[in-house]
């Protein structure tokens, strides 16, 4: 919240309006549907309806306010009293709908993107804390997967044992849906799991993630299911190779679009396709700031969270995608997600 008060004078703004339930969380650990966030200079204005109010007077540090269950005309109303203005607001986030029922508060309202996402980007000690537990989690399920036979069960199959054991190891929920790729459906980076059958000598791709106390963790790893034909196993050692590389180079300071191009280079360089970025940041949600990719501005602080996952895909073949998740250190990377990264075959 401090940190939020001092983008205040930053966006010349005397009151900040957050919309995004996500960020609500974040600020304050209030979870809710219906909830915005007044923050002013002094004062942390909690607004939210009657099904939620009792929970909220009883959040630390902030006021709650009962606003109408037609939230957003509710906010409305109440905004000239409670505002200072002028007020930012998420535009990132709020629809034109609602904006447009704000904006009749006759209010000076003033456009942000993407202020309290940077502020998430940069982990305090303990979420750094709560996303450890969840990689550890979700790397004992890969520790176990590594005993599974996977020849003859369908994707859905494995995906759903994938699932079952994240939450036996202690996961709250899936950060995600566990993703299985196997065969031809490997060479698509964004795969639906389906009926297919496992065969022998093909890669599969299984990406899974666990949520603990509302924090992510993302690891991919590739399988083999017998020996694989050349281009296949090229395709391995040419990933895994992109995959170092670029790893080698994450700490404080490094360029975001410099580790995409570390990567990259290594794939083209390989003969092969690059399909997506590097990699992405990881925290209350799976996807966020900041973003290793080819767009990339800006560079990486300590206490970031991100991927590190390049692919490679051969259509009508198969594919490989190997994924870390790693805490950004002033001296290189942390990384959460240590099971192995050697080519495992489970026939």
């Amino acid at each position: 919240m401090d940190r939020l008060r001092g983008r205040l004078e930053q966006v010349e703004a005397a009151s900040f309006l957050v919309s995004n339930p996500v960020n609500v969380r974040y600020l304050t650990g209030f979870q809710s549907s219906n909830a915005f966030l007044l923050v002013k200079h002094t004062q942390v204005l909690l607004l939210t309806d009657g099904r939620y109010i009792e929970a909220a007077r009883g959040v630390e540090g902030v006021e709650a306010v009962l606003v109408d269950r037609e939230f957003t005309p509710g906010v409305a109303s109440r905004l000239p009293e409670l505002a200072e203005t002028p007020v930012a607001f998420e535009a990132d986030h709020l629809t034109v709908d609602r904006h447009a029922v704000l904006t009749s508060a006759a209010l000076e309202l003033m456009p942000t993107s993407g202020v309290v996402l940077e502020l998430r980007a940069v982990k305090e000690p303990a979420e750094l804390d709560e996303i450890r537990r969840a990689a550890r989690i979700l790397n004992d399920v890969y520790e176990r997967m590594a005993a599974q036979s996977l020849v003859g069960r369908t994707e859905e199959e494995v995906a759903w044992w994938f699932e079952r054991t994240l939450h036996e190891e202690g996961a709250d929920a899936l950060a995600f849906d566990v993703t299985v790729a196997s065969g031809p459906n490997a060479a698509f980076p964004h795969h639906h799991t389906g009926a297919r059958k496992i065969a022998a000598g093909e890669t599969v791709v299984v990406d899974a993630g666990a949520k603990v106390d509302g924090y992510c963790s993302d690891c991919t790893r590739t399988f083999a299911t017998g020996p694989l034909p050349d281009e296949l196993r090229r395709a391995y050692a040419t990933c895994r190779a992109a995959q170092e590389s670029a790893l080698s180079g994450v700490k404080a300071n490094a360029d975001a679009r410099g580790l995409d191009d570390l990567a990259r280079a290594e794939i083209v360089d390989g003969g092969f396709e690059v399909l997506h970025g590097l990699g992405h940041g990881v925290g209350l949600e799976v996807h966020e700031l900041p973003v290793l990719r080819a767009t990339a501005q800006g560079s990486l602080e300590a206490a970031n969270v991100v991927t590190v996952e390049p692919g490679v895909y051969l259509a009508g073949q198969g594919g490989v995608r190997i994924e870390d998740l790693v805490i950004v250190t002033e001296n290189g990377a942390e990384v959460l997600t240590p099971f192995t990264k050697e080519l495992l075959t489970l026939d």
